[in-house]
This record gives C-alpha cells, sequence and structure tokens, in this order.
C-alpha cells in the first residue's frame, strides 16, 4: 500500500506535423501545434505516475477542471488499489458523465496510477496486465492524411524503412481515384492498406449505401484488397455498420471514440464490427481496455487499441497490448516533437515490429525540463468543426 499524495494536471503543447500538413489545415485552426492533457500522481512513497485523456487534445481546460473536481476524493487513499480509485472516479463522475468528458479524465488517472504503482513494483506496466507471450507486435502506420502523392509517397517510404507492411489511410467516397492509386502505389511497397472514413467527425456522416457504392466504384478500377474500413459510418449508425458487415468483404472495425467498456461490448454483441479499437485514454483507463480484450476473445475477436493521443496515452495503449497479447497496434505517422523525447528508447519498432518496453512503469519520461519547454499553449486545441482545406479534385489521382 502507498496512499496518494498529490494529483496535478500538466498540460503541454507542442509542434505537431507543418503549417501545409492537412490535417493542421483541417483541424487546427492556430496552426501546426497540439496540447495534450496529462496527470500526475504521487505516491507518499515519492514515485510519481503519469497519465494521459485523450480529452486534452480537444479541450485541455475542461481536462484540467475535471481532474482537480476529483482529485480531493482520491488523496489520501491506496494508490496500489486501482480498480477501487477507478470506482471511486466513477462515484464522482457517473450521475452526470456516465459517458463522455469525464471518462477521459477517470482514464489519465487509472493509466498514472498504473504506472506508480509498476514502477514502485519496479515492473512493466504490461505485467499488470497478463503474462505476454509476445516479444514484439506487429504495427500499422497510421497516416495517409496527403493531399499530394509526393506526400503518399514520403510516408510509404518512412513505412519502408521501419518494414511496416500495413498502412492506414483516410479516405472518403469522392476519393475514388485517390483511393485507387494509393491501393496501387502501397502495392510497390508489399504494404496492405486499410481506410479510416473518419465518420465520427462528419456532421452529417454518410450512410452504408454511401460506402457501399465508394467501394464498388474503388474496386472497379483497382483489383487491390482493401485490408479494413474504420468509422465508415457515424458512431451512433448501428445499422449501418451491421449492414457494412454483412454486405462487404472486407473488415469493419470501430469503437475509438466510445467511453465505456460496457457500451464497447454491448457492440461486440450486436455484431457490428471484425474488430473494435479501444483506447486506454478514452474508455477508462488500462484495466478498462483489459475488460474489452478479455471479452472480445470469448467472441473471437482481438481488439487492436486506438493510439493517437499523446506519447502517454500511445505508451499506455501498447503496454495492455502486451499485456492481453494483442496482435496488432497502431503507429500514428503525423511528426510530433514531444515524440522522441518521451518515449526515449522506449517504442522501438524493428522489422514491422514493436519491441516489448521493458523499464518499469509504462516508459515515458517526464520531468521539468519538459514542462517548462513544452509549456501550455491556449490556442493549440483541436478543431473538431472540421474545414475544407482545398484538397485537389479526385481527378488529380487519375493514372
Amino acid at each position: 500500500m502507498s496512499k496518494i499524495e498529490n494529483i496535478r494536471t500538466i498540460l503541454l503543447s507542442a509542434e505537431y506535423g507543418d503549417e501545409k500538413h492537412p490535417e493542421i489545415l483541417e483541424c487546427f485552426p492556430n496552426g501546426p501545434k497540439r496540447t495534450i492533457g496529462l496527470v500526475e500522481v504521487t505516491l507518499e512513497n515519492g514515485v510519481k505516475g503519469y497519465g494521459e485523456g485523450y480529452l486534452g487534445v480537444f479541450a485541455p481546460q475542461v481536462f484540467k477542471s475535471i481532474v482537480e473536481l476529483c482529485a480531493p476524493y482520491l488523496l489520501g487513499k491506496d494508490g496500489f488499489d486501482i480498480l477501487r480509485r477507478y470506482k471511486d472516479l466513477c462515484s464522482v463522475c457517473d450521475y452526470w458523465s456516465l459517458q463522455g468528458a469525464a471518462r477521459h479524465t477517470t482514464s489519465a488517472i487509472e493509466i498514472a496510477l498504473v504506472d506508480a504503482k509498476s514502477k514502485t513494483q519496479k515492473c512493466p506496466a504490461y505485467k499488470l496486465f497478463g503474462n505476454s507471450l509476445k516479444e514484439n507486435i506487429e504495427v500499422y502506420g497510421s497516416g495517409g492524411i496527403c493531399d499530394t502523392k509526393e506526400h503518399f509517397i514520403e510516408e510509404l517510404e518512412l513505412l519502408k524503412t521501419l518494414g511496416i507492411k500495413k498502412y492506414k489511410i483516410r479516405a472518403v467516397p469522392s476519393d475514388i481515384n485517390k483511393t485507387a492509386w494509393v491501393l496501387k502505389e502501397a502495392r510497390k511497397y508489399d504494404v496492405d492498406v486499410g481506410i479510416d472514413m473518419c465518420q465520427n467527425l462528419a456532421d452529417p456522416p454518410i450512410n452504408s449505401n454511401d460506402v457501399i457504392d465508394y467501394i464498388n466504384y474503388v474496386k472497379n478500377i483497382s483489383k487491390e484488397k482493401i485490408l479494413f474500413l474504420e468509422e465508415a459510418v457515424g458512431p451512433t449508425d448501428i445499422k449501418g455498420f451491421k449492414k457494412l458487415k454483412e454486405t462487404l468483404d472486407i473488415d469493419i472495425c470501430g469503437g475509438e471514440v466510445v467511453t465505456t467498456p460496457l457500451e464497447m461490448i454491448e457492440r461486440i454483441n450486436l455484431d457490428i464490427y471484425n474488430f473494435v479499437q479501444p483506447d486506454a485514454s478514452v474508455i477508462g483507463g488500462m484495466h478498462a481496455v483489459k475488460e474489452v480484450f478479455e471479452y472480445a476473445k470469448t467472441k473471437k475477436i482481438t481488439p487492436v487499441v486506438h493510439a493517437w493521443g499523446g506519447p502517454v496515452a500511445i505508451m499506455a495503449n501498447y503496454h495492455v497490448a502486451f499485456g492481453c497479447n494483442g496482435n496488432l497496434v497502431e503507429f500514428p505517422m503525423i511528426p510530433y516533437k514531444l515524440e522522441p523525447i518521451m518515449f526515449g528508447d522506449q517504442r522501438v519498432i524493428k522489422k514491422g515490429k514493436l519491441l516489448r518496453p521493458e523499464i518499469s512503469g509504462i516508459g515515458i519520461t517526464m520531468n521539468d525540463k519538459i514542462e517548462k519547454d513544452f509549456s501550455f499553449d491556449k490556442e493549440a486545441v483541436y478543431s473538431c468543426v472540421v474545414v475544407d482545406r482545398g484538397q485537389p479534385n479526385d481527378d488529380y489521382w487519375k493514372e
């Protein structure tokens, strides 16, 4: 046992991509800088643990306020009894945020407690979640937010240097020639392509018939197989996901926005996905992801963790994937200045595989210098009100 002595929020902002990157033009109205929201938990034994909630990318000051609301209810309590502390957080927040924003802050605190406990026990965090049977896990490159052929080739060349053979791009139904071009180009690198249709951000989202028509149009001009379709319809369109799974010979996946294990399990029971994508920084923490893994495997589904947050969220997801013997993890490809500093030598990809991290905790470097050098910039916020970035007409991609 070690009591919780202090809990505080750390907001960090750092350079992300560049000013001409399509995601910056579309989602970052104040330029190429991104914020993440961390929680620092200090135990009475002096050990500090760090967690992250994805909410910090979108609403950092909301994240900070909820953490400050929750902190007094945890101080002085056993930091090693993580499941009990999780229930404490649910008691504070569930009445007014049974789903949604508070689940992200609960995630951050839970991850920080996992980090602190595993540091105290001098073991990597994955060992708290199971006997990992894998020394490495296959990686897929998560990028494809590109408006030029040169940009796509640049990303494919990066995958080549890392030996990665799976690549996720972003596309919508109007991107028929673009999709066919990428499929053909990726084949030159012996890379399989999955498609994220980003309908969590669409207003209104497309429907399943739009998706089916798009896939059929692509198939008319390309013989290449599509690995998977992610978030192809809106997050509440259960019938749409079901129709896609029953109609298309492509794996259908989703779930990154789901904020409770219960909802994810309900979606698994509805048989709308070939695999699900829980995120420890969203769904309530690392134990919540483990719960999803354990249930999914009873249905012969292996989850693939979503990892598009900052370094702490990414490493938390990687550790739980190792602890639960996952088969595939996400590698975000947009450069973020905090990543090499906070990962250190703990995110290593060789021959397309993520090597299992072995230092104690979740393997993140955090110190006063990082906090000073990357102080919070209130303008560095992701906007979900997506604007037209001026991408080229689909004819640009015709051969």
